[in-house]
């Protein structure tokens, strides 16, 4: 033990010189990245997805939004000119399911956990805020897993790599709860051996469950409402209802202050939320995954509820059979506003091509795909009044791209939000090669560290008071009694020693 603590100092501190080295400029994540406050972009492709297709077009951000789009605007003194001949130039891509950023993501002990909240968790040195940038993402849905019926509440970030997790958070959105239906809530994939299974294990018992919730709430909220008025009415000596953490943010669902995102496969587990909303009053925001949407998509369309798909995952369990590269473009026919995810930090990277696909798959426009990632996330989320499109007033969170986004070949060059860069593929690759020498520097540096001298060395803890260490002799030390030879005993006949236990299984 006191071995493993003299060593654990060295390593913690080697762990913090690697993430210097591996974290890209998140040295300085006190600071913003340094940008002037005005910048023009020009000689562009503008994709503006709102008004079409801007060529050699400029766009002036000033203060970090939009104050000017065109064909030609003259750059003001003292503005930082990005040169964008020849390049692409698009809205920031919103992720509407991501799970980045989180220490931890699903509280799946109980069947409702609406009383965590995926604020307090943020990871602002989560390496994949910057990889994500690389892609192009700019704001993400940071949402709670699927392992309960009801889990814990979620926010929207911006990815403001190297800022501190306060500074995540995208000003003004909505909070969302998350909701999940089908295999994963009801544990049917997961069992811990020797304890009892958790409730619900059924369809049935998922539905149950958010409706005796829901059922709470309602009752929850009727009596603090009825304190209210009591208070308001002067009556003395009122006992205020206890609050209860676990209900408070479904009050905030059932009175439209939150929305709900809601984990989903299946057409009869999709209409079944539909109905239990529509009990209570309240409304879906999000179909997630919702890979037999297309099943029902007119269903989903006059409920006014988004649906956030995948492009073409499918049979990765069994609840994912039905799923076809066709449904994010017949739900979008359909009337219903349709977004691709992740739910993947890889797959985050190139939202670009996933969005694409539908192109192949179900005929899409250029402007069509390009809005799954773009202004379709924006609506879901309730920000795109801020962001989506490439338009005066709005923020300045783009992705510049050498080539058309929706190509194969297309990578992002420079990621910008709030008018700031936070991604530049040139400065990436210029840095890497000196990130690479201060990383062996810096290991070198530890090696030689931990290499202590013996003269050094602390007199070991494990001597007795009043004997010096000299005095100590190890076991090995110690001269060993001869032991009679023994001879290894033959095998039995069913191969092994009869006394031994049999392990079944074949392995441990």
């Amino acid at each position: 033990m006191l071995k493993a603590n003299r060593l654990r100092a060295p390593i913690l501190c080697l762990l913090c010189v690697l993430r210097l080295v591996y974290f890209p400029h998140s040295a300085s994540a006190a600071n913003p990245p340094d940008s002037p406050a005005v910048i023009l972009i020009r000689n562009a492709t503008i994709l503006t997805v709102s008004h079409g297709t801007i060529e050699r077009g400029s766009i002036l951000i000033k203060d970090g939004k939009i104050a000017e789009v065109g064909p030609s605007i003259n750059a003001p003194k003292d503005a930082q000119v990005i040169d964008a001949a020849g390049q692409f130039v698009m809205p920031g891509i919103i992720d509407c399911h991501s799970h980045i950023a989180a220490e931890s993501i699903n509280e799946g002990s109980v069947s409702v956990s609406s009383m965590v909240n995926m604020a307090e968790i943020l990871n602002p040195d989560d390496i994949d805020i910057y990889r994500d940038l690389a892609g192009g993402v700019t704001a993400a849905n940071i949402l709670h897993g699927s392992a309960n019926s009801i889990g814990g509440q979620t926010l929207v970030i911006k990815l403001r790599w190297g800022q501190p997790a306060a500074k995540l958070p995208f000003e003004g959105a909505l909070p969302g709860i998350k909701l999940a239906l089908g295999e994963n809530p009801k544990r049917s994939n997961f069992s811990i051996p020797g304890q009892p299974r958790r409730y619900p294990s059924t369809r049935m018992g998922v539905e149950e469950t958010i409706r005796g919730a829901f059922s709470e709430a309602r009752d929850y909220k009727k009596t603090r409402e009825d304190y209210n008025k009591r208070f308001a009415a002067g009556e003395k000596n009122l006992i205020p209802p206890r609050r209860d953490l676990r209900l408070e943010p479904l009050v905030e669902v059932l009175e439209g202050k939150r929305y709900v995102h809601s984990h989903c496969y299946r057409e009869d587990e999709i209409l079944m939320l539909l109905r239990v909303a529509k009990e209570f009053g309240f409304k879906v925001r999000t179909f997630q995954h919702v890979l037999e949407g297309y099943k029902v998509a007119d269903e989903l369309a006059a409920a006014g509820v988004g649906a956030s798909t995948f492009s073409d995952w499918w049979a990765y369990k069994v609840e994912a059979y039905d799923a076809i590269p066709y449904n994010a473009a017949l739900m979008t026919r359909r009337g219903v506003v349709v977004s691709i995810n992740s739910d993947d930090a890889e797959e985050a990277t190139h939202l670009n091509q996933e969005a694409a696909k539908t192109m192949k798959f179900g005929g899409l426009s250029h402007d069509e795909a390009l809005k799954l990632v773009t202004l379709n996330p924006a609506m879901q989320l309730g920000i795109d009044k801020r962001v989506g499109t490439i338009d005066v007033g709005k923020d300045a969170d783009l992705a510049i791209y050498n080539r058309d986004p929706l190509s194969a070949y297309a990578v992002v060059q420079e990621t910008l939000i709030d008018g700031r860069v936070f991604f530049d593929r040139q400065r990436d690759i210029a840095e890497r090669s000196g990130r690479e020498k201060e990383k062996k520097a810096l290991i070198e540096k530890f090696k030689k560290a931990a290499e202590k001298k013996p003269e050094d060395k602390k007199p070991d803890a494990t001597v007795p008071i009043g004997q010096k260490p000299s005095e100590k002799k190890s076991e090995e030390e110690k001269p060993e009694e001869k032991k009679q030879e023994e001879k290894p005993k033959p095998p039995s006949a069913s191969g092994a020693d009869s006394k031994a236990p049999v392990l079944s299984g074949g392995a441990l």
